[in-house]
């Protein structure tokens, strides 16, 4: 078998709704575009992927795609990732981490297809549901994030994150509404969004710390490295980082020598695809930290991060990031959370999230082979 085609439809993405997660990322507002990623063999199977989000359009990645990846692929056995992997990365000067990343996606969606296996028991399954949590967008009042928190904690869900780039006592007010109205035995995070200098992000730090959050997220700006070990030595509330920016697997080493983080993160896109998940994860296992997978930023991404998650032992949540009509679009059903607050997996082989073809062949601007 061998990989006979690779195209990518390009495909519009409207009506995304206006989002803020801190005062300076913006997400919609304006049409984005998507592309569907296949990889076809000469058995005739096919590998998915999507490339693209709401903040990011496949403009911005797809003309590389094609001219720089898909020599990589085109001819080769599928079911040597492990070396086709190395040699997309080793044109990362030439092409983007996102444009890799769906490379890698749709080669494991193909060949967990041609295994006749669901990818994360491909990857070999840990669990087969993982708890969700509702990742908030920005909201301007303590009533607002208290308003979400508690809708979702009535579904069922056991976990909430808020997002706030607000003045740090704001945001510590903030937090301190959320967790009096859910009670204790609701998990809570809190994502800072790169927003404050040592000092602020340090107070904050302790409020939440005294509220019993369950992680502080990305409090610095992701630049400063430096700043980070003390923060971390300083707090008990454990620190996470590495979300930003995009990179592989390589860029995990100089936060965990430094001590720098507690737990690592990362997603499918921002980091090139499963192969380099699934190598972070085992890398945090290893230094005896969590990795916690953040949201793919479009519906089959986060798919593929959610197999990830259920075929790894050191992730504790599946991140739902709010509101959904800016982050999902491209499939007839995205991941559903049951009414215990459970992420599954869909069925059938390989990803197994139920592409609309029908809805991308219709409205196709293009199609780049």
């Amino acid at each position: 078998m061998h990989v006979d085609d690779v195209t990518l439809q390009v495909f519009p993405w409207d009506n995304i709704p206006t989002t803020y997660y801190s005062s300076s990322i913006k997400v919609g507002g304006a049409p984005s575009r998507l592309g569907l990623l296949t990889l076809t063999t000469s058995d005739g199977l096919e590998g998915h992927a999507f490339l693209g989000s709401a903040l990011h359009s496949v403009d911005l990645d797809a003309e590389s795609l094609i001219r720089v990846l898909k020599p990589v692929v085109l001819g080769q056995n599928p079911f040597e990732r492990e070396r086709l992997n190395a040699a997309l990365w080793a044109r990362r000067l030439r092409t983007t981490v996102r444009a890799i990343g769906a490379m890698d996606v749709a080669l494991w969606d193909l060949a967990s297809k041609a295994a006749g296996l669901p990818l994360y028991q491909y990857l070999g399954a840990y669990r087969d549901k993982v708890p969700a949590y509702c990742s908030s967008q920005m909201h301007d009042s303590p009533e607002a994030y208290v308003e979400q928190a508690l809708a979702f904690q009535a579904r069922g869900w056991k976990a909430y994150k808020l997002h706030s780039s607000h003045p740090w006592r704001e945001a510590a007010a903030m937090c301190e509404a959320v967790r009096q109205a859910a009670g204790g035995e609701f998990a809570l995070m809190l994502d800072s969004v790169w927003s404050y200098n040592s000092d602020d992000a340090l107070e904050l730090g302790r409020a939440i710390e005294a509220l019993d959050f369950e992680w502080y997220e990305d409090p610095l700006p992701y630049t400063q490295i430096d700043s980070y070990p003390p923060l971390c030595a300083a707090l008990k509330v454990p620190v996470m980082a590495t979300e930003a920016p995009p990179n592989g697997l390589t860029h995990y080493a100089a936060w965990i020598t430094r001590r720098a983080t507690d737990f690592l993160r990362g997603d499918v896109a921002m980091k090139g695809g499963i192969t380099t998940l699934l190598k972070a994860a085992h890398l945090a296992e290893a230094f005896g930290m969590r990795y916690e997978v953040h949201m793919g930023a479009n519906s089959l991404n986060d798919v593929a991060n959610l197999h990830v998650i259920l075929a790894i032992r050191n992730c504790g949540y599946y991140e739902v990031l709010q509101p959904s009509a800016a982050h999902q679009f491209g499939l007839l059903c995205d991941v559903e959370i049951d009414a215990e607050g459970f992420a599954r997996p869909p069925g059938g082989p390989g990803l197994g999230g139920e592409i609309d073809f029908d809805r991308i062949r219709r409205t196709a601007v293009s199609l780049l082979r």
